[in-house]
């Protein structure tokens, strides 16, 4: 069979579609029939590369199996030994966090476990646009003013050698993060970051609050060898994993191996709603099922990342720390608004970036570079995903004042934006600038953005010859009389899903829409029921069901067959389980 999936090289939302891998049918037919597993589950782990011997610990990640020894992480050993003297001696600690999730997570995992602990805790959280990313003097010296003589940085501070020098006599610190070093780290007590280069524990694919989990893990090991614990309880660091969870989905880190753990244990804690804050940020979300990875990446994250972005920096991180129910709801209502703010300010930018995008490629620009006075920076990433999304190629997008350009990117699956965007800041082009693979920062001169763009086409120049058109992958097809809600279930049983780890995206072949109907805000959702060509009818959801070929096309009961691309889900109401199919794309049959 060809890569095209059913010959389709333009969908009705513009997409190519292909199938995902089609070599590993007979490893998944063994596979199957090994474990004596329906043959779709055997296919779906194979794609995934899972063999036999790891299925077990696929289906059922858990920490006691994956977990390192945190010995592992360089100078985590050292961090502990620091942290557990400042416990003992009852020294007051400094928090600096990031202002994105995976900060906010990482700061209210840290301060929780210490205050148990006994301790008196400040922090900070920097506002991106007086601050902007990272920790800097005056706000280290500003905690340092209030007592504390161990400050400690979390998701950031790995390259913060010129913020940490005029701090050298006044506060030990340490860091715990996982950024990308370009050199050594500052000469502090500790930098705990397993993308450091002289770290060796293959650790490189975790998230800030990941590490900061293993360092609490490290510190409670340090503690009870000292006797700590003989006279008071220890805390039990499972009840920290739904701050986890939710950190490694929002900072798209990959859904394998120890993060599958991470994820997948963290979101049973998350189901319990014992932490206020994140309790009363499921209710705004209007989520009354067990919260899921795609909760946590749609609903949750993008309402802590809007305080980062145009409030106060760190009312995300208050709402994880608010032991309050009437406090905590109070937060997560001011943060649902300043979300809706920031849909806002997001959806005026993305449809001026979208017309110049067009322009650009169509005069054959391989990358694309966009700025203009008045973008706000807090929101200019998310406008890049967007272009980079509608046109298959790497965006950048910055917002202009006083003229400073100051943007973020994202790029594609093959191009290495990071790698592009730390070159151009070493040959000058860039004030600020780093990034990995698959996003970026960046600030430069407003006078520089010619060369930039230039520069950045020349280094990416491979990035002009991708498909006008990005590819739908697909896992397979189903007949709509067998997409019951036992295999929904079943499929189930592979999430968490996401980065690493997508959802299976199945075909229905030759359906039909028998009846269609808009529900929802605006009506912004379509339900139909669709037949299938052997027989069978399944309840389908198309979200975000604006104008175009798409929701046209399932507006229409009775029309021609389609080919309907989607994920199979199983859906819980009132005691009972049924299948969806929730639909992404489709194509006339």
């Amino acid at each position: 069979m060809d890569d095209h999936a059913f010959g389709i090289t333009q969908s009705l939302t513009g997409k190519r579609w292909v199938w995902r891998t089609r070599h590993e049918e007979r490893v998944g037919q063994g596979l199957a029939q090994q474990l004596g597993m329906p043959e779709l589950m055997g296919r779906l782990l194979a794609a995934r590369g899972v063999s036999a011997e790891h299925v077990p610990d696929f289906l059922d990640p858990t920490l006691r199996a994956m977990l390192p020894d945190p010995s592992s992480i360089v100078d985590m050993d050292a961090a502990a030994a620091r942290l557990a003297d400042a416990i003992m001696d009852g020294e007051t600690i400094g928090v600096f966090g990031d202002y994105d999730v995976d900060g906010a997570c990482s700061a209210a995992l840290l301060v929780t476990l210490l205050r148990q602990l006994g301790c008196n805790v400040v922090y900070h959280v920097p506002d991106r646009i007086l601050e902007g990313y990272g920790p800097n003097t005056n706000a280290l010296r500003g905690m340092v003013e209030r007592g504390a003589r161990l400050l400690i940085c979390v998701d950031c501070g790995t390259a913060a050698h010129a913020a940490f020098a005029p701090l050298h006599n006044a506060a030990d610190i340490l860091v715990f993060d996982h950024h990308k070093s370009e050199g050594p780290p500052p000469p502090i007590r500790a930098t705990a970051n397993p993308n450091r280069l002289d770290c060796t524990s293959g650790l490189h694919n975790i998230c800030a609050a990941a590490v900061t989990f293993i360092a609490c893990v490290a510190l409670l090991r340090s503690l009870r060898k000292r006797g700590f614990f003989e006279s008071r309880p220890e805390p039990d660091l499972r009840e920290f994993l739904d701050l986890v969870a939710l950190a490694t989905v929002c900072d798209v880190m990959p859904l394998t191996g120890l993060n599958r753990a991470f994820v997948t244990q963290g979101l049973r804690v998350m189901a319990r709603r014992s932490r206020p804050g994140i309790a009363a940020l499921l209710d705004v979300a209007k989520l009354t099922e067990a919260p899921n990875a795609m909760h946590c990446g749609f609903a949750l994250g993008p309402r802590i990342n809007a305080s980062g972005r145009i409030a106060e920096a760190d009312m995300g991180l208050r709402l994880l720390l608010a032991e309050d129910e009437a406090l905590a709801a109070e937060l997560a209502q001011a943060l649902d608004v300043v979300n809706r703010q920031r849909q806002a300010v997001e959806a005026g930018i993305t449809s001026d970036a979208m017309a110049q995008a067009q322009a650009q490629v169509e005069a054959g620009h391989g990358v694309i570079l966009l700025a203009q006075e008045g973008w706000h920076p807090g929101v200019v990433g998310i406008v890049a995903g967007r272009v980079k999304e509608k046109f298959n190629r790497p965006a950048l997008v910055a917002g202009i004042t006083e003229g400073m350009a100051k943007g973020s990117g994202r790029s594609v699956p093959g191009i290495d934006l990071g790698a592009a965007v730390i070159a151009a800041r070493q040959s000058g082009l860039l004030a600020t600038g780093g990034g990995h693979a698959m996003a970026a920062g960046f600030s430069a001169p407003e006078t520089a953005l010619g060369e930039l763009h230039e520069f950045l086409s020349a280094r990416l120049a491979k990035a002009a010859e991708l498909p006008a058109t990005a590819e739908l992958m697909l896992d397979g097809v189903l007949g709509v009389a067998g997409a019951d809600a036992a295999l929904a279930q079943m499929v189930a049983r592979l999430g968490p899903f996401g980065t690493g780890n997508t959802e299976p995206l199945f075909v229905l072949p030759r359906a039909r829409v028998v009846k269609s109907d808009r529900i929802g805000k605006d009506g912004g959702t379509i339900r139909a029921m669709v037949e299938g060509e052997g027989g069978g009818r399944l309840k389908a959801l198309l979200f975000r069901a604006k104008d175009g070929p798409l929701a046209e096309a399932l507006d229409r009961a009775g029309g021609a067959p389609l080919h309907l691309a989607g994920y199979l889900r199983a859906e819980s109401w009132q005691g009972r389980v049924s299948a969806g199919f929730f639909i992404t794309d489709a194509a006339p049959a």
